[in-house]
């Protein structure tokens, strides 16, 4: 049952000085601070629980999303749990609908990476007060509860509630072997800690020959800064790993469409499984153009970590723009839009590949992306979900990595909430670490 006010809302600018070792880097983001926008729900009730929800920044600007959850409290401060769950469509849209933060999105942008936050929160205190991980919340609703999380507005012409649910019952059969299978073996996964774009030479070899030795067979280099630099680097890390194991390339929103085909044309004999995000996130047409292009040569085009909420995605399924398709669990508002996307990609057939990473992607995703393959997808055909070995240390509950896969998490709640001590020292600017550090710039 769940039940209780919603009495406190609090959130937190919690950032981690990533940009100090070039982790993350990429060609169009040098120096990022891997940072979250970090907000606790508390309730009137005596159990003590409390839901945590985070969105990920990359360090200045998290601010202004701090402030856009504070804008977003008075829709959830003293609700009822159960009333929100309840009609969680209906919650779902007064949230995206404010009649006056509206105008700051519409469901893009600073808004909508608040709007998760708050929703994440939501999601993960009422997986702890049913006692289970959130995938298995999922796993264990029928069709038309689920389907009754989801807002349809605008891609009817693709989903209706209807279809979203024959989908969900006709994925029932075998879902209990897939959940069995799920338990013993996990959800296969790639590595992209490797081959950051600041790493030097000899990190980048260090970690390819760990990563080998851990037994991971797919890898992810960035690209996009230099061509000779990435001829270069990529023609290391494929000699490092061999012909026969799984490499991608991202480059990070960098090119112009004619330049990406180009850029991709001669990075085509290291044999890229995709290439991520070649241009603007915005661009549906230009990702069909290079989808179109780069087929010939084998390269699918992969995209959805900056992609802003379920109708671009519904377009980029519409004009075949993509290949791969990447879920990001801050970026869209938090799994009741997942989950519609989830919907959109079996039904087009295309392979869900979840982007992750930075401060809690990983523990997030991986809930979205079991889920799927036990109730919405039933296949592990091209599918795999990033992994990247950065700041598990700071959560209470951290991603399980056995044999390159995802292990199913255990514990009850959305695998959100991170130590009170690293909050506390990492909290900007007055938290212990920024403190040194901005005494130590002359801040």
């Amino acid at each position: 049952m769940v039940h209780g006010r919603v009495s406190r809302l609090s959130v937190h600018d919690v950032r981690f000085p990533t940009s100090l070792g070039g982790h993350g880097s990429d060609a169009m983001h040098t120096d990022p601070d891997y940072s979250a926008a970090y907000v606790v729900l508390e309730t009137d009730v005596e159990d003590g629980l409390k839901g945590y929800g985070i969105t990920f920044t990359l360090g200045r600007g998290t601010e202004v999303v701090v402030c856009a959850v504070n804008a977003l409290a008075p829709h959830v401060l003293n609700k009822d749990l159960g009333d929100i769950v309840g009609d969680f469509r209906g919650f779902y849209r007064q949230l995206t609908s404010d009649g006056q933060l509206r105008w700051i999105g519409p469901e893009k942008g600073v808004v909508h990476l608040a709007t998760a936050a708050v929703l994440n929160a939501v999601w993960d205190l009422w997986a702890k007060q049913e006692g289970k991980p959130l995938w298995k919340l999922l796993v264990d609703m029928d069709p038309q509860t689920l389907v009754s999380c989801i807002d349809f507005r605008y891609i009817t012409d693709v989903l209706t509630e209807e279809a979203a649910c024959e989908i969900l019952r006709q994925s029932q059969v075998g879902k209990k072997e897939r959940e069995e299978q799920m338990l013993a073996h996990g959800y296969p996964a790639y590595t992209t800690s490797c081959a950051w774009l600041g790493y030097p030479d000899a990190t980048l070899k260090q970690l390819c020959s760990e990563a080998l030795k851990d037994g991971w067979t797919r890898f992810k280099v960035k690209v996009g800064a230099d061509l000779q630099d990435d001829i270069r680097r990529c023609r290391l890390i494929r000699n490092m790993i061999g012909p026969e194991k799984t490499l991608m390339m991202d480059a990070n929103q960098r090119w112009d469409v004619p330049e990406a085909v180009e850029w991709m044309t001669k990075l085509a004999e290291f044999k890229p499984l995709w290439i991520e995000e070649p241009t603007s996130p915005d661009d549906i047409l230009g990702h069909a153009a290079i989808s179109k292009a780069l087929a010939p040569l084998g390269i699918g085009v992969a995209t959805g970590e900056q992609c802003h909420n379920r109708v671009i995605f519904k377009q980029l399924l519409q004009a075949k723009a993509l290949k791969f398709l990447q879920i990001d669990s801050c970026r869209l508002g938090s799994v009741n839009e997942n989950l519609s996307v989830l919907l959109m990609a079996k039904k087009f057939d295309i392979p869900v590949c979840p982007h992750a990473g930075g401060v809690g992607l990983c523990e997030l995703v991986q809930h979205l992306i079991i889920f799927d393959f036990i109730s919405v997808s039933a296949s592990l055909q091209d599918r795999m979900c990033e992994y990247v070995d950065h700041l598990h240390e700071h959560f209470k509950y951290p991603v399980l990595i056995r044999e390159a896969s995802y292990m199913p998490p255990k514990d009850a709640g959305y695998s959100t909430e991170m130590k009170e001590d690293s909050v506390k020292r990492h909290r900007y600017p007055d938290g212990e670490v920024w403190k040194k550090l901005l005494t130590a710039q002359g801040n």
